[in-house]
């Protein structure tokens, strides 16, 4: 029995068939190439939204738009790697009709239009909204490092730098010892010397390096400095300590589309909740909504900002240091209506003063000298001292709230860990590949537009997202 055999390659054809015959209906280039055409490109910031009326003719930053968004869900994002694709993917011979930009022309549109290209994402929202792909009841709010186009090795603290600068010391040491040694048996030849000398002045050009280095991080106040891309820092990740970015988002919880992403080289999340959460219910255009984060958000100023921008939280409190064989704040109960507290051995503590960062509030009492459980409750000299952060209330509410919906805790590593797991695995973009605060904002923007744009194509499907465009 024969295999099913193809076509002869050198058999002719009378009518040859058209490359639209082999875009079918449902296929996504349609969809991007009715997004993108339905675009106000000069509004929304594109370079050369309008063609000159002198000089050579330059590429539609349509036609390269529509190039960056098929690349990107499809796994491609080099911009050499583009412009081979444009030349043997069929797919993009009909988005592109037939266009091949060179790698330059498409590299400089991305870094040339980093604010433009932020703005897409939100023209994506507007559909979404359109479709009621979100429910604007729920967000779940995470960070997730991703590495900078900035090697380890290339990444500076003022320590690091001391360890280095004493190393190539050391080194230019030994290598004039040589010398010296060399000219008191009077055994070294010239051509050894003249090596040994090179060696010298090398090590002595990175030591100065190394000093500019060092001086340029004095001057500005830092802790670390990345040489290649300057805004990145060195962060821990699952993955152990890279060069990274913290990417904020915000999740919605209907269909787990992407609300709003911020961009911040801060190593930790406890201040971000507040802006990400905040921008996110402005995109969202709702009067309440309700935000669960994971523990690493937890800091009482960014729950009070919440609460007073109409965002309910829920959050775990972290474990609490506890000093051994001493009581802990949890055994001090707060009585609200007396502003104090009610210490193991019955005695109130009231309050005195408020520390200098004006945050906490301190309670204590004079009862402590006497008190016959004092070495169970301070390892001090001192009377024991209750802190309260003053707003503590709000943490407290939010205490009472997790307790009666554990399951919306639950709920937040559900909806996260879906988009950065496709983002990350599926789209295989864990890493950035543009350099700078703004350049790599909207490269992040770029990557949430299209796990947006490939989450709406499982849900409603592309004719239907073709429709909503109007």
């Amino acid at each position: 029995m024969a295999y099913i055999s193809g076509e002869s390659r050198e058999q002719m054809t009378m009518f040859p068939e058209v490359v639209d015959d082999y875009i079918t209906q449902d296929n996504p280039v349609r969809f991007i190439e009715a997004f993108v055409d339905g675009l106000d490109m000069g509004g929304l910031g594109f370079g050369r939204a309008e063609p000159k009326d002198l000089g050579r003719p330059g590429y539609d930053p349509r036609d390269l738009l529509k190039l960056y968004i098929y690349c990107y869900l499809n796994r491609v994002r080099s911009s050499r790697r583009m412009e081979i694709e444009a030349g043997r993917n069929l797919e993009l011979m009909w988005l592109m009709r037939k266009l091949r930009p060179d790698f330059k022309t498409i590299a400089d549109f991305r870094k040339e239009n980093t604010k433009a290209l932020k703005k897409v994402f939100h023209q994506f929202s507007e559909i979404c909204r359109r479709l009621e792909l979100f429910g604007g009841e729920l967000l779940a709010v995470d960070g997730s490092k991703f590495r900078a186009s900035n090697s380890r090795k290339k990444n500076f603290s003022p320590a690091k730098l001391k360890k280095l600068i004493e190393n190539t010391d050391k080194r230019i040491e030994e290598y004039l010892k040589q010398l010296d040694d060399g000219d008191s048996e009077e055994e070294r030849r010239q051509e050894t010397v003249e090596a040994v000398n090179e060696k010298i002045e090398k090590l002595r050009k990175i030591r100065e390096e190394y000093k500019q280095t060092q001086e340029k991080m004095e001057n500005r106040g830092e802790k670390q400095l990345s040489v290649t891309d300057p805004d990145a820092r060195l962060m821990k990740s699952a993955q152990g300590m890279h060069v990274s970015y913290n990417v904020q988002m915000a999740v919605d919880s209907k269909h787990k589309m992407i609300v709003e992403m911020e961009l911040t080289n801060q190593e930790n999340d406890q201040h971000q909740l507040s802006s990400i959460a905040g921008q996110a219910k402005k995109e969202l255009g709702v009067e309440e909504i309700e935000v669960v984060a994971d523990m690493g958000y937890y800091d009482c100023d960014q729950v009070k900002e919440c609460a007073d921008k109409g965002i309910t939280v829920y959050m775990g409190k972290p474990g609490v240091k506890v000093i051994k064989g001493v009581y802990s704040k949890e055994r001090f109960g707060y009585i609200a209506q007396k502003d104090a507290y009610i210490c193991p051995a019955g005695e109130e503590l009231r309050y005195r003063t408020t520390d200098k960062q004006k945050s906490m509030r301190l309670y204590k009492t004079d009862s402590c000298e006497n008190c016959g459980l004092k070495k169970q409750c301070t390892s001090g000299e001192g009377p024991r001292v209750i802190k309260r952060h003053i707003h503590e209330r709000v943490m407290e509410e939010m205490a009472t709230r997790v307790k009666g919906n554990r399951e919306k805790l639950r709920l937040r590593k559900e909806l996260v860990e879906h988009p950065w797991g496709t983002i990350k695995r599926s789209l295989d973009q864990g890493y950035f590949l543009l350099r700078g605060t703004e350049k790599v904002a909207a490269e992040m923007r770029l990557t949430g537009l299209v796990y947006n744009i490939k989450r709406a194509f499982n849900i409603v499907g592309v004719p239907k997202l073709i429709e909503a465009l109007g």
